[in-house]
């Protein structure tokens, strides 16, 4: 296992897409362990990985959101989010965190999410007087809440992964999203106190009042999606279909941006990301097949019990692994190379449930996607707006020590995630 191991980490770092590395491995693990009988059963494998129903919510999340930016939806929820905290002491940082979280809950990927809101909120705060590093880093951390908040494609994922519901997955982020964006707040607060953001302008009442009937119509793509959830009237994959409907609905009829001219090439960019993604779920699973025929998460167990004795520990020693892996591997391939070795140990040996313990590896990969050395999130910002990722971090390091708060927090509580869950 150890050959299969050391390869997969070659290649990977020989530049080869992680998808392929994934294949690969299993092949090489097979030619090594002299169990080349294995091999009519790879293609088997990699189809039974993507042969599940909850996976087609993916494309169609993914199709909400392009649906959203050629509507002009996004434009209006920074409006809606400037009408309620715009006018507070350092307004236009709270806007940039609130827009972020009501645009998570329709679109569900932090890096898409980032390369939109940044250019959007970045240029309006260097106007306002706010460093544009800062107001760069803050837009990648308020793009930290698409993949928590639900749609959250890294959550399907998981939930396939780990053989759990959907819809109980995407309803576990709900939380812990709305949290993190209160503990946003508080930093935001803090700092503005200390660097004096300066105020954001007053709307009058008549003027509020038309911004959020102008908006408000937007709202009802996350209240479809999550409300049929939570209202037992469709599963996750239904929701999404729905939701797409009322995206195209809102897009054309109220904003009015939305041409139906428009839709096949926004069909196209939805396949072929959804194509990506199946991809890498369909490898993971010929890969997970092989760690467990070469008894790799037994090994991996016995380890960790060594080290960890109760649940808790075992919790926080996790958040220090994936944090650290995060830092280097995307967020879904990342999910796809330690789920199949992590959550067995977390449900077998620590009785932790597959939920709980889902919403704790998502919000450790996503903030490893603001972390040196690659530091996704921040490398998206940066292209997009000119600020130097370096600085980013630096300028936002009280987001990144309040999210290990959160972390931590839900590592010893878990009911913060399963409030919501049935």
């Amino acid at each position: 296992m150890a050959l299969t191991v050391g390869a997969f980490f070659g290649i990977m770092l020989a530049g080869v897409p992680i998808a392929l590395c994934l294949c690969l491995g299993a092949l090489i693990y097979m030619a090594a362990a002299g169990n080349m009988q294995l091999l009519p059963n790879y293609p088997l494998q990699m189809f039974g990985g993507v042969d599940s129903y909850g996976l087609i919510a993916i494309p169609l999340f993914i199709l909400i959101g392009e649906i959203m930016n050629g509507g002009g939806i996004t434009r209006r929820i920074v409006d809606l989010a400037m009408a309620f905290v715009g006018s507070l002491k350092g307004g236009l940082a709270y806007v940039n965190i609130l827009a972020n979280m009501f645009v998570s809950s329709i679109l569900g990927s932090a890096t898409a999410q980032v390369a939109i809101m940044a250019q959007v909120m970045v240029p309006e705060m260097e106007r306002k007087g706010y460093d544009k590093d800062f107001a760069a880093g803050l837009t990648a951390y308020g793009g930290m809440l698409g993949p928590i908040i639900p749609p959250s494609v890294m959550f399907v994922v998981y939930a396939v992964l780990a053989q759990v519901s959907v819809s109980d997955m995407l309803m576990s982020g709900i939380v812990p999203g709305v949290l993190l964006t209160l503990l946003f707040f508080l930093v935001i607060a803090g700092m503005g106190f200390v660097y004096n953001y300066p105020a954001g302008d007053k709307l009058s009442l008549r003027e509020r009042v038309k911004i959020v009937l102008g908006a408000a119509p937007t709202l009802l793509i996350p209240i479809v999606i999550v409300g049929s959830i939570l209202g037992g009237f469709a599963n996750a994959t239904e929701a999404a279909a729905v939701g797409s409907v009322a995206a195209a609905l809102i897009g054309c009829y109220w904003t009015k941006e939305l041409k139906f001219k428009q839709m096949p090439q926004m069909m196209l960019r939805a396949g072929v990301y959804s194509a990506i993604v199946l991809f890498l779920v369909a490898a993971a699973a010929v890969f997970s097949w092989v760690l467990v025929y070469g008894k790799v998460p037994q090994a991996v167990a016995a380890s960790i019990q060594a080290i960890a004795k109760d649940p808790v520990t075992f919790m926080l020693l996790v958040n220090v692994i994936l944090l650290v892996i995060g830092t280097v591997i995307d967020g879904i391939p990342g999910l796809i190379m330690t789920v199949p070795i992590l959550l067995p140990i977390a449900a077998e040996v620590y009785n932790i449930d597959p939920r709980h313990f889902g919403v704790v590896v998502v919000i450790n990969l996503v903030l490893g996607l603001l972390s040196p050395p690659v530091g996704l999130c921040f490398f998206v910002a940066a292209a997009v707006t000119g600020a130097k990722p370096g600085r980013m971090f630096m300028v936002t390091l009280p987001f990144f020590i309040i999210s290990c708060v959160l972390l931590v927090l839900l590592s010893i509580y878990p009911w913060l995630s399963l409030a919501l869950v049935k």
